[in-house]
């Protein structure tokens, strides 16, 4: 059975970038400049605020020597979860004062792939980096508008990748040997959805999970078809972004945002979704 339950005490302005890593899930505030790390057993939360040094951040990941690396305002980070202390690693868009880095995953070989939105809605002026383990930056794809979800299969051969606007998942071949996109293609389309397509998650079958950002659900689709195969309806319409969590990876965390307009009782808040019937797969730490 299907129950959807609040987790931690949080009320994020805009939550965002889930990620389960060593039995807690770590997400940011965006508009809070805050990384949060939120603790199962005893449903508390962490915070750490890094206005000081990144503004607002769109997204952290785990380093797997230890601590975090964070992207926002000002580009890329290391964030130490001991000291609290932040050190910067580059920033590419200092000449884009209107973009700042939104949502970014780890492949599974330790490349860090974080995308910028264009605040002012440029159709085309953000970009998809990558960050490789020698803190060599590249870009990955270029002609984004506001980079979110990205995902790898399991067999880390597929990249699949949201650029909101367009309302479509776009796929590439991914090179482990080179960490390189190709042979970009359209998997399938969100355009029926009156809604826009944010964060995203992949489960151990290969299906895609899509939070959909103003329409208070996230949709699971098979991506070689784009066929629907489930539809979780949720208490707040800003669901922004997921992720697989908990000791078996088959519990759904969703990240929330407060609407501007609408006034609603859970808005804001860390949601867990549990028997969905679905697992996800480990999460990717960065090499570097």
């Amino acid at each position: 059975m299907e129950t959807i339950e609040l987790a931690g005490n949080h009320v994020a302005q805009w939550g965002e970038g889930p990620i389960w890593w060593q039995g807690r899930l770590f997400y940011v505030d965006i508009e809070r400049h805050l990384v949060l790390q939120y603790d199962p057993i005893t449903n508390e939360d962490k915070n750490w605020n890094l206005s000081s040094s990144v503004g607002r951040v769109g997204t952290v990941v785990p380093r797997s020597r230890g601590g975090l690396v964070v992207a926002g305002d000002t580009g890329l980070h290391f964030h130490d979860t001991t000291t609290g202390t932040t050190t910067p690693i580059t920033n590419p868009e200092t000449d884009k004062p209107d973009n700042r880095f939104n949502d970014g995953k780890c492949s599974p070989d330790g490349r860090f792939f974080a995308g910028t939105i264009s605040l002012v809605k440029n159709t085309g002026d953000a970009t998809l980096y990558r960050l490789d383990p020698d803190l060599s930056l590249h870009t990955a794809h270029s002609g984004v508008t506001n980079s979110n979800g990205i995902a790898w299969s399991a067999d880390n051969s597929t990249c699949y990748y949201i650029d909101t606007p367009r309302q479509e998942v776009i796929a590439f071949d991914y090179s482990p040997k080179t960490g390189s996109l190709g042979n970009e293609r359209v998997a399938f389309s969100t355009s029926h959805i009156s809604a826009s397509p944010d964060g995203m998650t992949i489960d151990s079958n290969g299906n895609l999970w899509i939070a959909f950002c103003h329409g208070a659900c996230v949709i699971c689709y098979d991506p070689t078809t784009g066929k629907k195969l489930h539809r979780v309806e949720l208490p707040c319409l800003e669901t922004t972004a997921c992720a697989f969590g908990g000791e078996n990876l088959d519990e759904l965390y969703v990240t929330t945002g407060i609407h501007k307009e609408q006034v609603e009782e859970d808005a804001g808040r860390l949601l867990r979704v549990k028997g969905l019937g679905a697992q996800g797969i480990p999460s990717n730490s960065f090499g570097g």
